[in-house]
């Protein structure tokens, strides 16, 4: 097989492997690049790639694109995990790395390398916990845990990404195969005792607080073509979007639910990197 790869990492990628929402290229260069090795001319592409690379310095922000580019057009394997390792570790606080790492993952697990597959998305996991990538690392890394004859972690990753699943019927599908080995996880066993009436003393037993949920607003416009342009771009970067509507007719296009604060403003920082504009950070009930 290893000859395919003189096609291009992504022809190799994407024959063997399910597409997934890797964010967009923003650069109209890298665009181009990509268009031209898409439609079989791979070395124009990469000419324009290595053009880019060679003039820019490595504090351009294109320049991670560039190596992202340069990774999904590479002639051979070695190539591919070079840039995109480069893009990890040279660019890790960077909108590229987990996309980065996801692109690892699967070139991992074509190689039929469990270790290495693990190893790239047990990272994503960790190091990117708000990303919307990895529901599709897990999946990857859980199947390669069962070769590896890890079940117990392989499992959870499985679990993982079914939970991150969302709309996508296809990649449902996919991970429900593999669930199936898997024992539904242990719940709580809870048993029938009787309690006896707390004792009045006169203070007011407070109500549990309610739990809360924080999200990041993107987009506040009263034009339904705004709104679904944004959802549009948001879907391609990978994020899960919605609509709220509130009482003055404004559409708030909103990204996730997250339980802490933390987590949105992880988000928030990747939504200003890849989409601009300034999101924020809102309470929900």
């Amino acid at each position: 097989m290893m000859e395919r790869w003189n096609v291009g990492v992504f022809v190799v990628l994407l024959s063997i492997i399910p597409t997934f929402p890797l964010s967009a290229q923003t650069d109209a260069r890298l665009i181009e690049a990509l268009r031209l090795a898409q439609s079989g001319q791979v070395d124009s592409g990469r000419a324009i790639v290595r053009r880019l690379l060679a003039t820019l310095s490595p504090g351009d922000s294109v320049f991670p694109q560039a190596l992202l580019a340069a990774a999904k057009m590479a002639p051979d394997a070695p190539t591919v995990a070079s840039n995109l390792n480069r893009i990890v570790v040279e660019y890790g606080a960077g909108p590229w790395a987990d996309d980065a790492l996801l692109l690892l993952t699967q070139l991992y697990f074509a190689q039929h390398d469990p270790a290495q597959t693990v190893q790239a998305a047990e990272r994503l996991n960790r190091d990117y916990p708000d990303s919307p990538l990895r529901p599709r690392a897990s999946f990857y890394g859980g199947r390669a845990y069962f070769e590896l004859k890890n079940e117990a972690r392989g499992c959870e990753l499985i679990r993982q990404a079914q939970d991150g699943a969302g709309d996508d019927v296809e990649f449902k599908n996919q991970v429900s195969f593999y669930a199936a080995r898997c024992s539904p996880p242990a719940t709580a066993t809870t048993t029938n005792t009787t309690t006896a009436p707390p004792t009045d003393t006169g203070a007011k037993v407070q109500p549990p607080a309610a739990s809360r949920a924080y999200a990041v607003q993107v987009l506040a416009v009263k034009s339904a073509a705004q709104v679904d342009d944004m959802l549009t771009r948001l879907k391609v970067m990978g994020f899960e979007a919605r609509v709220v509507r509130d009482s003055t007719g404004f559409f708030k296009v909103r990204v996730g639910r997250y339980a802490t604060r933390e987590e949105a403003q992880r988000a928030q920082t990747r939504l200003k990197q890849r989409v601009g504009g300034q999101p924020f950070v809102v309470d929900e009930p």
